[in-house]
Parts: C-alpha cells; structure tokens; sequence
C-alpha cells in the first residue's frame, strides 16, 4: 500500500495510531489537534493545513463528542478529491460523513478494538489486534488494506448494528478494569495488602485471560454458578451485604452467568436456587 494518510485528531488514539502506522512503512503525512507540538513527527493545530491535501485516506481519530464537529471542518479542508475518510468511532454512524460523501468522498470506519491508552505501545497491540470496519465500498477497501498494513484482522459491522458491536466491546474492555478495581478493594477490606492483592489478582485475571485464548466462555467458566453451589453464593452474598455497589455487581454478573452453566450441564434445579437466591439479594 502506498497510500498517504493524514490524521484529525491528536489525542492518544490518534498518536497512537500516527506511531503504529508509521512503524509500519504507511506515510502520515500529517497529524493535526488542538494544540501544536513538535512531537509526532510535529503535531499541527488551527485550520487544516494544505498537507492534508497530500494524503488519499484521511482518518478523523477525535472524542465522539467532536466527531460531527471534525467532519465539518474536514468538508471544507483543502483535501484530495476522491480522499476516503474513516473514523476511528465504534459507536458513530455521523451524519457529517453525508457531506463528505456528497462532495465524493467514501467514508466508513476504523474502529480497532484495542485500548490505545498509551501511543507508545500502539504498534506492538495493534499487530494481531481486530479492528471494527464499515462503509462504502472504497473505504473499506482502504480500511483492509490500512489493517493489513498494521498486521491487523478485520471484522466487518453489520449495517444497523454499531451500537450493539460497540456495547459488546466495552463489556471486553473496559468492564474488566471495573471488576478489577471492586475485586482490590474487597481484598483491601479483608486485611489483604494492596501490593500483595493486585499481584495475585492480576495472575488470576491473566490466567482467565489464557483460558478464554483456548477455548469459549461455556468451557472456560468457573465458579460456584457453573458448580451449582448455592451454599458459596449464599455466603458471597452475606459478606456483600454492606456493599451495595459490588452486590449489585455481583448479582448481575452471577445472573447472566445462569444461563451459561445451564448450557455446560448444570443442574437446573440447582440454577432455580441460586437464581432464587439473588432474585432476594436484589430486592
């Protein structure tokens, strides 16, 4: 791929993404934010610069909250005619794409399904990484061959279900971090030090981590849910009695987990009592 790529939005998805793709042999020609920098290769800020008529595919890597606002300014940017325009949003299916498209311009999304959190290890995660594409024909042409360009895999959204595909993705990356900060507490609040709890919490969760590598949440589940041990759930729900925070987490979780036993074997009789059993905590 020769493509020249420019990029709206120099927050650390899109640093990230500058690093990763230039890591990879693709040409950015260009990363434009809020505030100028000399790092990044220069980060520009203030009206679009005429770079970005260098590029053939543009990628718009802002908040949300500022994708329809991006898009805007981009309609009226000095940018090649015929350029594709993704966005990095999982969530979005932005109305400013319209005008784009009207002024000959495919748009779609590039959306990877890996935290950028930190630009410097953008290209290390998203090698091997999935990254959520759709759109007109030509942008997901380009999408493909940005993916491949990164060692990416691709997986295709389905027309009317973004908000779904990205709810899922949350669950998967951002609800562990969740679960992660109430677990360190409750062993922080059973006498365990924090060092000593994180450690031992961070091999349990990478452990899981590895088991789901090998195989799907029905043979991977673990617990007193999928044992049908009613006893366990019993006393969890007692010691998180004064918790309300993590008993509603708990009861939720421990709920969904219901129907995923059941699939493994579990005893339904044993499920109806559990399920009795958090129905009471939740009320």
């Amino acid at each position: 791929m020769t493509e020249r790529v420019f990029i709206l939005g120099a927050g650390r998805a899109g640093r990230g993404l500058a690093r990763a793709l230039r890591a990879s042999g693709t040409s950015v020609v260009g990363l434009h934010g809020t505030r100028a920098s000399g790092d990044e290769g220069g980060i520009t800020a203030g009206a679009i610069p005429e770079t970005a008529g260098e590029a053939g595919i543009v990628i718009v890597a802002v908040q949300d909250a500022q994708l329809e606002k991006a898009l805007d300014e981009l309609a009226s940017a000095p940018i090649r005619p015929g350029a594709v325009v993704l966005h990095a949003s999982g969530s979005s299916d932005p109305a400013g794409l319209d005008a784009l498209r009207a002024a000959g311009h495919p748009g779609g999304t590039f959306h990877p399904l890996v935290s950028l959190a930190d630009p410097d290890r953008a290209a290390e995660l998203l090698a091997q990484a999935w990254i959520g594409i759709d759109g007109d024909p030509p942008a997901r042409e380009a999408a493909l061959a940005l993916a491949d360009r990164l060692g990416a895999r691709v997986l295709e959204i389905p027309a009317g279900q973004k908000e779904r595909y990205h709810a899922a993705a949350v669950f998967a990356a951002n609800f562990p971090t969740i679960l992660a900060a109430i677990s360190i507490r409750l062993l922080r609040e059973a006498g365990i030090s924090e060092r000593e709890g994180w450690a031992a919490l961070r091999g349990l969760m990478a452990a899981t981590v590895s088991n789901l590598q090998h195989g799907d949440p029905r043979t991977t589940l673990t617990g007193p849910i999928v044992r049908g041990d009613a006893d366990t759930v019993m006393r969890h729900l007692g010691a998180l009695a004064s918790d309300p925070f993590a008993l509603d987490a708990y009861v939720a979780l421990s709920r969904a987990a219901l129907p995923l036993a059941e699939q493994t074997g579990t005893s339904a009789d044993l499920l109806r009592e559990i399920d009795l059993l958090l129905g009471g905590a939740e009320g």
